[in-house]
């Protein structure tokens, strides 16, 4: 394994020390722990604290800022944060009006982000959760309970981050949560397994004439491995589950093609150009387009669809202005 590291067990920590360094005016650190919360911490409002596993950059320290989250919890590489550290960064963020939790729907993240909830509200702070199931590709997997959580997860840092900047209640936030999480469906595959940076091992194997479709962003199985093809057969097969299980008439969306770290700018976006051409067809309007790696696995080679059902509350709430060190401008 050839990865620009030093020691193992300090990636998570060198890796938020460079961001910071990056963009000392915008993000900082808590008590030297993985933890990275907003530097001009707006007070009256409420807060919202996602995170998880290292390994999926930008998510989640990236997504930190004005309009989107107020921290950010990082875990090992692929390892949920441990359940004190979700607890140091709600009493980090919280002003008073509570913090709502954003958890990706993986067993070792609901386990300690509610453990943290538990022990915040015993400190008198109010905590509300949305979890994120937005992966459509299997029910059950190795790490969940349900469905996962995956790259759909930055549409509700967006639209939650911007109903709170607004001034949304926690009782409000929650609501809206799971309104938006009802309505985004996410699809994927592989064209390779991610190096493990930790055991420098892949996270699967692979053959070279063949893609894993549906599988989850630590490597989890997917529905069937099938021979490789063209983009756009790939994409024709991903977009046809979304479409079935979002059962979008003519409505308007948001779009999300999110690379999984490895693939190329100029394959998210030939495959942005299919999807945008299906929608057409369709009379699927596309109010916005991200293009990108959003959520990743570290170097996994593939790419997911996110398609997001628009009413007019979450159009608007889509479209406020955001300021985080990944995404300048929405």
């Amino acid at each position: 394994m050839k990865k620009l590291i030093n020691k193992k067990e300090d990636i998570v920590n060198e890796m938020i020390l460079g961001m910071i360094k990056a963009f000392p005016n915008s993000i900082e650190n808590v008590k030297d722990l993985p933890i990275i919360i907003r530097k001009d911490k707006k007070i009256e409002k409420v807060a919202l604290i996602s995170g998880g596993g290292s390994g999926h950059e930008p998510a989640h320290g990236g997504f930190v800022g004005y309009g989107m989250l107020d921290a950010a919890v990082a875990g090992e590489v692929f390892t949920s944060p441990s359940a004190d550290k979700v607890y140091e960064a709600i009493k980090a963020v919280d002003s008073g009006k509570g913090v709502v939790l954003i958890i990706k729907n993986y067993s070792g993240d609901i386990m300690n982000f509610e453990m943290a909830a538990e022990m915040a509200e015993i400190e008198g702070i109010k905590v509300g959760k949305v979890i994120v199931d937005d992966d459509i590709a299997v029910e059950n997997s190795t790490y969940t309970v349900g469905r996962r959580g995956i790259a759909g997860t930055i549409f509700v840092h967006k639209i939650l981050g911007a109903a709170a900047e607004k001034g949304y209640s926690l009782e409000e936030l929650e609501k809206l949560g799971n309104k938006v999480v009802e309505n985004i469906k996410t699809m994927g595959m592989s064209l390779k397994s991610c190096t493990v940076f930790t055991t420098g091992k892949n996270s699967f194997d692979l053959p070279e004439d063949e893609v894993e479709i549906g599988l989850g962003i630590h490597g989890e199985p997917g529905t069937h491995r099938e021979k490789f093809k063209d983009a756009n057969t790939h994409v024709d097969y991903l977009l046809e589950k979304i479409l079935l299980e979002s059962k979008i008439g003519k409505e308007k969306v948001a779009v999300l093609i999110n690379g999984l770290g490895e693939t190329t700018l100029i394959e998210l976006f030939i495959i942005n150009n299919r999807v945008a051409d299906i929608l057409k067809e369709k009379n699927i309007t596309i109010e916005k387009t991200l293009v990108g790696n959003y959520m990743t696995s570290l170097d996994m080679g593939g790419f997911s669809i996110t398609i997001l059902k628009l009413d007019d509350e979450i159009e608007e709430l889509l479209k406020y202005k955001s300021d985080t060190i990944a995404l300048k401008t929405f």
